[in-house]
């Protein structure tokens, strides 16, 4: 797929604002809990493992078998990092469990599985629910996921425990913020400080799609929509991008 300047320029506006991250300029950390939610983007899911064992901060590791559950298995077998040939595991919780026990020695004690959940709903619904049920009292979360999908993952998060009226303050944090940049091999994502990330097309793909879920109108999530979360501001530079890549007849063909 040939991208042209403008293109990479309105990617990149795009995937800067999903990324959304509360957490990298803070000084100290004083969470309850560090949630992570089910994805195949192994620099993300080593920096939020490693941030958890070194300030001992205990971890919820949610997902159950669901479109990212082969990513994330080939991705472990792939990474030199991780490079676990053995995996009989089937859920994503228990894949991320892995690497948390093997990798990084965090005790079991310290490690919540929540290995049900299908999608970003069910992740905050069933996550919110294991904690109800374990008597566990959070009121200060750290809140890991994807980073193309980290600002939908917090909204849903936020509709949902507020639903249940559990108040919590979620932190935001990607562990990296993706960028495109052309360079003489081809158009490369950059941020990571690690291989382990999206192909080009998957990658384009989903921002697009995300952005398509976080508006709010009658085909996304909001409340004109399917009612998943609350209403999302999407500020004027980041919406402009959107319309201009919805101009392009091939990125449109691969939105998800």
């Amino acid at each position: 797929m040939m991208l042209s300047d403008a293109i990479i320029r309105d990617l990149n506006i795009l995937a800067d604002w999903l990324s959304v991250d509360d957490f990298s300029e803070q000084e100290s950390t004083d969470h309850d809990l560090l949630i992570l939610a089910g994805h195949a983007i192994i620099p993300t899911i080593l920096g939020a493992l490693y941030l958890a064992s070194e300030a001992d901060i205990p971890v919820l590791l949610s997902g159950g078998i669901g479109h990212s559950t082969p990513l994330l298995k080939k991705a472990m077998q792939d990474s030199l990092l991780i490079n676990f040939k053995d995996i009989n595991e089937e859920s994503e919780a228990e894949l991320l469990s892995l690497i948390a026990s093997r990798l990084f020695h965090i005790p079991e004690e310290k490690i919540l599985i929540e290995d049900r959940s299908a999608n970003c709903g069910q992740n905050a619904d069933f996550s919110r629910d294991l904690l109800a049920r374990r008597s566990f009292n959070v009121k200060s979360v750290l809140l890991v996921q994807d980073p193309l999908m980290q600002r939908r993952t917090y909204e849903t998060f936020s509709c949902s425990w507020k639903q249940k009226n559990r108040d919590c303050q979620f932190t935001n944090w990607p562990v990296f913020k993706p960028k495109l940049l052309r360079t003489r091999a081809g158009v490369k994502i950059t941020g990571a400080q690690v291989p382990g990330l999206w192909g080009i097309e998957r990658y384009i793909s989903m921002i697009l799609g995300e952005i398509k879920r976080l508006y709010d109108d009658e085909s996304g999530y909001g409340p004109e929509g399917a009612g998943f979360i609350d209403h999302v501001d999407i500020p004027a530079n980041v919406a402009a991008a959107w319309r201009r890549l919805l101009a392009n007849p091939e990125l449109v063909r691969i939105i998800r």
